[in-house]
């Protein structure tokens, strides 16, 4: 599992390094703007964009938080111990859900 908590932990930091690139980019283009809420037929005004990528950025910076936090649960050996019931989480969850902190069961009682 820490292989997989590792390559999403690269996976996200890629991500969030090409989502502040597009952050600078957006910046840069509204400086050079001189109303950048203007209209655009063609696409979204750049404030649009700015909110957009800065959602993007906040969950990708959470992702970030919450691997650590399961890398940190894999150290102390709690990784893949439900938070609801104590119980063991499924490995395939985990596989496919590495951040996963509940079981089906308790994720499922929560909706």
């Amino acid at each position: 599992m820490q292989d997989l908590l590792t390559a999403d932990r690269e996976s996200t930091m890629v991500q969030i390094a090409a989502l502040r690139r597009d952050w600078d980019d957006i910046v840069e283009s509204s400086t050079l703007v001189a109303n950048d809420d203007e209209h655009d037929p063609e696409g979204a005004t750049l404030a649009f964009e700015r909110a957009h990528l800065e959602a993007l950025l906040d969950r990708a910076r959470s992702r970030l938080e919450d691997l650590d936090q399961m890398t940190e649960r894999l150290r102390e050996g709690t990784y893949g111990v439900c938070e609801g019931c104590g119980q063991p989480i499924a490995f395939e969850r985990l596989q496919a859900r590495p951040v996963a902190r509940t079981c089906i069961g308790c994720a499922a009682h929560r909706r």
